[in-house]
């Protein structure tokens, strides 16, 4: 490539990083900040802090991440660590399946969970049956713990994404390091706090770093629990009083301040961490046998917790496939009519149309600007390619809520982006959101490829008289196409069922993406729950073909793509 189309790329990601990411982001910040005479206050943000309600709201947020990041980390490091260093029975199984909560978006499994949690769902009936409760007794197990359950629910659903940073981290870790440790006395769970963990915290940073906040700013779920005190919700609320109402900017502002402040203290505190280890290994290092009794306990452990992360899944499997199911352990009835009304009701056929134009739109600009980063980043010497590498990973330290609500304020009337307004037409809107939103995971996936690639082919290509972007399209992009097909993957299929953009930004019936009518869907009365897990388990069913096929792209490396 030469310079000037570097500079090129250069000139054009920051262009469409400025216009699309931090505007919106000014737009927020503004909002919460500056009065209707246009002067600079603090008192809507301090009215934040001031108020209770909104005061209990940040607070219900900032415990929920707290308490999804820890039982994440409780999950995804002790399974990481038994997958590099322990052979036990069923251990290809259970780690092919460690991706399978990813598959449902959290809010879409929450349905499922109301449905055996409820105060007339299958666990009050399992207990009655079993005698432990007295016929027509009832628990609404989540009416009384609705914040441990979305805990629980966030946890179960991103504890891949920490694992796979942890299992990464773990295969770069010396052993020579930690057998040097254990002859100086130091073993076991000693061994691991101070060794171990010390090595391995960059992984568990970056994927903590994603963990926390997207539960800090998760909407789906407290709205499918009813759980209107935590400031997502309220934010969401806000919306219909955008134009004259100053505190749902606030409320935003204050989010992201919090997050980005946590995320570089975080940063500051975890991110320079680095330990000189050798290139390669000094001793043999890889799974070991832990003897029969502690192989099969890990079998147990891996496949409780692979359990308790598709109950979410089985109970929107069995919705969909009820045509009732009150007050029984399992539906009394099942049906595939709900699959097909899925397929042609009317708020689910525009629906899934529209997410394949937005996400396939969306995943054509993260890959033509993705590899065009990639390249400037790992092949070039151009001053400032490192501001442009982090400037592509900002998406991960901003929540999505933010960045919704940023392009909805930006695009109100008498707004310069206007004619974006997105109650008239959201299509370009989501498009540009969803692409901004997954831009880091098709860039990193690009970097890696051609991190792993040498760069003498090009060269040789060059000496013999093909020009720079020649030589790339014709000799390095299809060395790399692997990386570039899972990074194109999981762009498409995340933003196929993006929760936030679509929630905030598509308020027309017509341009609802799936994840905005399976929400439709779930709120209307009779029916509108079934249809809504038949159109969750027709997602899920999609969004596991593409895993699975990122799964064999990538392999080890997919941890990778999900690298802050």
């Amino acid at each position: 490539m030469s310079r000037s189309l570097a500079l090129t790329v250069y000139g054009v990601t920051l262009l469409f990083f400025g216009l699309f990411f931090a505007w919106p982001i000014w737009q927020v910040i503004q909002g919460g900040f500056v009065d209707t005479t246009g002067a600079f206050t603090v008192a809507y943000v301090v009215e934040v802090f001031i108020n209770p309600i909104y005061l209990e709201g940040l607070r219900n947020a900032f415990m929920l991440a707290i308490f999804s990041t820890l039982a994440c980390m409780f999950i995804a490091i002790p399974l990481a660590w038994m997958s590099d260093r322990v052979i036990f029975p069923g251990k290809g199984l259970l780690g092919s399946l460690i991706l399978v909560p990813l598959i449902l978006p959290p809010f879409v499994g929450a349905i499922g969970i109301r449905q055996i949690f409820g105060q007339y769902g299958a666990l009050n009936a399992l207990l009655i049956h079993l005698g432990f409760m007295p016929e027509g007794e009832t628990f609404d197990w989540l009416g009384a713990n609705q914040f441990w359950g979305i805990v629980a629910l966030n946890a179960l659903h991103l504890y891949p994404i920490l694992y796979l940073n942890v299992l990464a981290a773990l295969a770069n870790v010396d052993p020579a390091m930690e057998e040097a440790a254990q002859n100086l006395g130091c073993t076991g769970i000693r061994k691991f706090f101070k060794i171990t963990l010390p090595l391995i915290n960059p992984g568990v940073f970056a994927g903590s770093t994603i963990v926390f906040i997207w539960s800090f700013t998760e909407l789906g779920v407290p709205l499918i629990f009813d759980y209107n005190r935590v400031t997502s919700v309220q934010i969401f609320h806000g919306l219909k009083d955008i134009g004259a109402n100053p505190f749902p900017y606030a409320l935003v502002a204050v989010m992201l301040i919090v997050s980005v402040a946590l995320y570089a203290i975080g940063k500051g505190l975890f991110g320079r961490a680095a330990y000189a280890m050798m290139a390669k290994a000094t001793s043999a290092g890889g799974a070991r046998d832990p003897g029969r009794l502690r192989a099969w306990f890990c079998t147990l452990f891996f496949g409780g917790i692979t359990l308790l992360a598709i109950l979410p899944h089985i109970g929107v499997i069995l919705v969909a496939f009820s045509k009732d199911w009150y007050g029984t352990v399992v539906p009394a009835t099942f049906t595939l009519e709900n699959f097909s009304i899925a397929l042609g009701h009317e708020l689910t056929v525009p629906s899934i149309a529209n997410s394949l134009k937005f996400a396939s739109a969306s995943t054509v600009m993260n890959i033509i600007l993705g590899i065009g980063i990639a390249y400037v980043v790992v092949r070039t010497r151009l001053p400032g390619r490192h501001f442009l590498d982090a400037l592509a990973m900002m998406p991960l330290a901003v929540p999505g809520l933010v960045l919704a609500f940023g392009y909805l304020a930006m695009s109100q009337e008498g707004k310069f982006f206007s004619f974006l307004n997105p109650v008239e037409d959201p299509t370009y809107l989501l498009i540009i959101a969803y692409a901004v939103r997954r831009m880091p995971y098709m860039v990193r996936s690009a970097v890696a490829g051609f991190q792993q690639t040498s760069e003498t082919l090009e060269e040789a290509a060059q000496n013999l008289g093909c020009p720079p972007l020649k030589a790339l399209i014709k000799i390095t992009l299809p060395l790399i196409l692997a990386n570039l097909i899972a990074g194109a993957l999981i762009a498409f299929s995340f933003a196929m069922l993006e929760v936030s953009d679509s929630l905030i930004l598509a308020q027309k019936q017509g341009y609802y993406p799936i994840t905005k009518a399976i929400f439709e869907l779930f709120q209307l009365l009779g029916d509108g729950r079934f249809i809504a897990s038949a159109l969750g388990v027709w997602a899920m069913a999609f969004l596991g073909i593409t895993i699975g096929g990122m799964t064999v792209l990538l392999g080890k490396k997919l941890g990778a793509i999900f690298r802050v």
